[in-house]
């Protein structure tokens, strides 16, 4: 997925019905220049300068507030889950100053239904992905922010919020997925996309843990 911070790969139950060519890499695998290209929407403007990891910031968590305020105001009742999401929901961990957050619709690919209403308070769409969930993610009108949009059913939600939860809960994992970020944020990327696929491996890596504590967890409550 471009512009998040944590997860990708898998099939849209809501959305595209063909698996992309994309979904079946190795998570990995960094997307090429002429993919990155393929799903902005507009021009895609190489980075300038390094990566910028902070410290925790508790203003984080208010800012995804106000974003969700705004956002349940301008589309109503056709929101039907809205999560903050990324490393800036997981208080104690250094991020890259950006929220993410996580909306779910009744179908992303029915642009008609909902971009206009964003448009309209002036968040914009940058990027496009038909065949990767029908993923679609917005930038904000006043804040830096990542508005990542699916559809009921799509895989990419509950890897989300797993890898979330378990780093809320986790400190190894936590401690491991910043000093991680720390490391690739020191190297030079052209793209920040490039970035985030050079940590696809721990993600999954950290994310087969909270696959298994999940599992335990249900076990336990038989």
């Amino acid at each position: 997925m471009l512009g998040s911070d944590n997860t990708a790969g898998g099939l849209s139950a809501g959305a595209s019905k063909t698996t992309s060519r994309r979904a079946q890499l190795p998570l990995q695998a960094p997307l090429t220049e002429e993919q990155i290209r393929a799903a902005h929407v507009g021009e895609v403007v190489p980075r300038v300068g390094p990566i910028h990891i902070v410290e925790y910031d508790p203003e984080w968590p208010r800012l995804f507030e106000r974003e969700a305020k705004r956002i349940r105001a301008t589309l109503g009742d056709q929101v039907l889950l809205l999560e903050h999401i990324g490393s800036t929901s997981v208080p104690g961990l250094a991020a890259k100053p950006r929220i993410d957050l996580l909306l779910v619709v009744a179908n992303s690919a029915d642009e008609s239904a909902y971009v206009p209403a964003l448009e309209a308070v002036a968040y914009v769409l940058r990027i496009r992905e038909p065949e990767w969930y029908e993923h679609r993610m917005f930038s904000g009108p006043d804040t830096a922010i990542n508005l990542h949009v699916f559809s009921p059913g799509c895989p990419e939600i509950n890897r989300m919020l797993l890898f979330r939860n378990w780093l809320r809960n986790n400190a190894s994992d936590r401690q491991l997925y910043e000093r991680t970020k720390r490391e690739l944020a020191r190297l030079d990327w052209k793209y920040t996309q490039n970035y985030a696929d050079a940590k696809a491996a721990v993600v999954e890596e950290i994310l087969a843990r909270a696959r298994e504590g999940a599992g335990e967890e249900a076990h336990e409550g038989e």
